[in-house]
């Protein structure tokens, strides 16, 4: 029963931020309108009611696992938001790690770029949390650990974010993920649980293609499953985890994920379950 509290708090969180932004001023409701790749009008009051879901999910976890899952959640929708809401028009050109990067070379800090390092600092502090309650983090092995494991973090809250391209995408990856490991008992299930409940209770919006995760959304929830992952006894699954998560970031600079789920009759499949049609 324990296990399911995180998850009944982060879907009844998530639902009640969506209901407080549903009465927001005229102006503030347009703010966060944007048009999605169908040319609709979708809200991220679903992104950020996400994100407020899923930190209350994962605060209610308890343990080093919980804290740690706080210390990165709340990080990464916070500056989530300020790509969503901050991003200036000549930041929005500029996408994935390497055009962040030469945008920096050329002396333009983007708000892509604040994102993603703070995200990452906050990884790494969550990372040492983590490695804090499997051993000393003051020996090489200890520092190696929090180090990639704040790299499984952020680099997780990354990718989420990279699969938010077409609606519920990214949730059933996030729900495919975080569902094995809240049903299994371990260090990460309560947080995983609080992951479940929140991308659950964002599904019906989202696939109704009337919000939008969006950097909020994707990158909280996305940081609260990379403290999932990254709270794993095993080294293996820990680095296999790492593993997936950096050739999935590498590909996404070569190559376009809509493109191959499109090719692939079994993913197309699936990316459209649940889809509003027509």
């Amino acid at each position: 029963m324990s296990r399911l509290v995180p998850a009944v708090n982060a879907a009844a969180m998530t639902v009640g931020a969506r209901l407080q932004l549903h009465v927001l001023s005229d102006d503030a409701v347009q703010r966060l309108e944007r048009t999605n790749f169908a040319g609709r009008t979708v809200s991220l009051a679903g992104g950020i009611a996400a994100a407020v879901g899923a930190l209350a999910g994962v605060a209610s976890a308890g343990g080093r696992p919980g804290l740690a899952a706080v210390v990165a959640v709340a990080p990464a929708g916070a500056l989530g938001a300020l790509d969503d809401l901050g991003e200036q028009p000549e930041d929005r050109s500029t996408k994935g790690l390497r055009g962040h990067l030469s945008a920096l070379r050329d002396g333009q800090v983007t708000t892509g770029f604040l994102k993603l390092a703070g995200i990452g600092l906050a990884g790494l502090a969550a990372g040492t949390i983590l490695a804090g309650a499997r051993g000393s983090t003051r020996t090489w092995r200890g520092i190696a650990d929090s180090v990639a494991s704040g790299a499984l973090v952020a680099g997780t809250a990354n990718l989420v974010n990279l699969l938010d391209l077409r609606p519920g995408r990214a949730l059933k990856a996030v729900a495919a993920v975080a569902l094995p490991l809240a049903v299994v008992p371990g260090p990460a299930t309560s947080v995983a649980s609080g992951v479940l409940g929140a991308t659950a209770a964002a599904a019906p919006g989202d696939l109704a293609e009337s919000t939008m995760l969006g950097d909020t959304g994707a990158n909280a929830l996305g940081a609260g499953l990379g403290v999932a992952l990254a709270a794993s006894p095993h080294p293996a699954v820990r680095l296999g985890a790492l593993a997936v998560v950096v050739a999935g970031t590498l590909a996404s600079e070569r190559v376009s994920f809509s493109a191959v789920i499109e090719r692939t009759a079994w993913l197309r499949a699936l990316d459209q379950a649940g889809r509003r049609t027509g």
